[in-house]
């Protein structure tokens, strides 16, 4: 048995209702939006489908009705817009976690609670300061997606299983995020290692153009958004992953956004590097030897968001 509350029943809130139904990971959701006519319809349409699916309750509600959830998922917020940062998106985000904070926290007090609104590491920062929730409680959405699309990309220039990719996304999920090359593995061997003998060895017609990948990546939401006005089924298969991996309780690495207390030289400001996270929240964050380089970029992005942490009214 698993209650999971979403908070947000727009595009990215319905769909990680329905893929949730659809994967069979959950047997009870309520929907909760400030627009209730849209809730109850998203939550009716999806409900009217179970028929084909694993057993479960899909309801709309309002805070009282999250009481007894196991997961709590936030994806409140402004859309980002076609040329828009996610950092821009900040100041009025900002007000609406903080008016969702002690309303949520009050009824769900023992949930887990993963925050998707953008921008994610500055909103689950404020989540922290905001909801009275202990910190290995909550989780920022972060890098997941991020590294999802970095993994399908390496896949698919590899031609091989997304599954045998082992590379990251760490720092912010914005502008600043990184890959710490030293980390990536290609079914179990080292990228920097096949870089160095790709000309005696190819295993790939990708050129190891490190500086173009890492643009790819991080404006790949950007150009869904000016292609089809917004993303949300890759946020909402990763948001469903991360809800996948917490019930099965079994510990899974992933680059969530979580608070730092000194790992790295970075203090108070929540970004993505891999933590392991069960039933429990965030178990430890794994500590990756970094190069001098990567961990130079990973102090510059926690730097960036330190910069936008400032202009926000907690």
């Amino acid at each position: 048995m698993s209650k999971i509350t979403i908070i947000g029943a727009g595009s990215v809130g319905a769909t990680i209702a329905n893929d949730m139904v659809t994967m069979g990971i959950v047997t009870e959701i309520v929907l909760i939006d400030v627009k209730k006519e849209k809730a109850r319809g998203e939550a009716l349409d999806i409900y009217q489908g179970i028929t084909y699916c694993s057993p479960a309750i899909v309801r709309s509600g309002d805070y009282p009705d999250a009481a007894g959830s196991d997961i709590v998922i936030i994806t409140s917020g402004i859309a980002r817009k076609p040329g828009q940062t996610r950092l821009e998106l900040i100041q009025t985000n900002a007000g609406i976690i903080r008016d969702i904070a002690p309303k949520i926290a009050k009824a769900a007090p023992e949930a887990l609670y993963i925050i998707v609104s953008n921008p994610v590491d500055v909103l689950t920062y404020i989540f922290h300061k905001t909801s009275g929730i202990p910190e290995k409680r909550i989780i920022g959405t972060g890098t997941t997606l991020d590294t999802a699309r970095l993994q399908a990309e390496l896949a698919r220039r590899f031609r091989i299983s997304p599954k045998n990719i082992h590379a990251y996304v760490y720092g912010e999920h914005g502008d600043s995020s990184f890959i710490p090359w030293s980390l990536a593995y290609i079914a179990n061997n080292p990228i920097n290692e096949l870089k160095e003998t790709a000309a005696e060895n190819p295993l790939t017609d990708w050129d190891y153009d490190y500086d173009a990948m890492e643009e790819f990546v991080r404006t790949s939401g950007a150009r869904v958004i000016q292609d089809k006005g917004a993303t949300f089924y890759a946020i909402a298969i990763s948001v469903c992953h991360i809800c996948k991996c917490i019930l099965t309780g079994a510990g899974t690495a992933l680059t969530v956004s979580t608070m730092f207390h000194g790992e790295y030289g970075i203090d108070d400001v929540c970004l993505s590097t891999l933590s392991v996270v069960d039933r429990g929240g965030v178990r430890y964050r794994v500590p990756n030897r970094l190069t001098e380089e990567e961990v130079a970029r990973l102090r510059h992005s926690a730097d960036c968001l330190k910069d936008v942490i400032r202009q926000v009214k907690l």
